[in-house]
């Protein structure tokens, strides 16, 4: 049986859906397929997303921004909006069963010298985390009680 694919929408797809992306696939290790797009996508990885991640052991820095309709010929099990324009973006996906909305503040809008835009990547993408980790355990205790 294939695993089944988690897909992070954002808009531009260069900062919390990349945070989530890491921080999910992570957690889960290699039982579910979890991948992030965009519905504008920006066609790159915000630098600071990538240094917030690192600083926490993840690393991000392989990660493509991707535009959404990429995902639509593809099995998609899960579709989960970080950012309130991607929910209203967001069309179903074949196979799609659950959605979900968790909507985080975008860090990539913070101003000020970059340690003062590190603390925002940082709050974000630690919000994420405690959000991604709580449903990634929740998805493998139902894994365990399913399997």
């Amino acid at each position: 049986m294939s695993q089944p694919t988690i897909l992070i929408l954002c808009t531009g797809n260069s900062c919390r859906s990349h945070l989530a992306e890491g921080l999910l696939r992570a957690a889960l290790n290699d039982a579910y397929v979890v991948a992030s797009a965009g519905s504008k996508p920006a066609g790159y990885v915000h630098p600071l997303a990538v240094k917030a991640m690192a600083e926490i052991g993840i690393d991000i820095s392989g990660h493509t921004s991707k535009h959404m309709d990429e995902f639509l010929n593809q099995e998609v099990e899960t579709v989960i909006t970080v950012c309130g324009n991607a929910d209203q973006a967001c069309p179903m996906f074949p196979g799609q069963l659950n959605r979900h909305h968790w909507g985080f503040d975008d860090p990539a809008h913070a101003t000020g010298t970059e340690e003062e835009q590190m603390a925002v990547f940082r709050r974000v993408r630690d919000e994420i985390r405690r959000v991604f980790e709580a449903y990634a355990a929740g998805r493998l205790d139902e894994g365990k009680r399913v399997g």
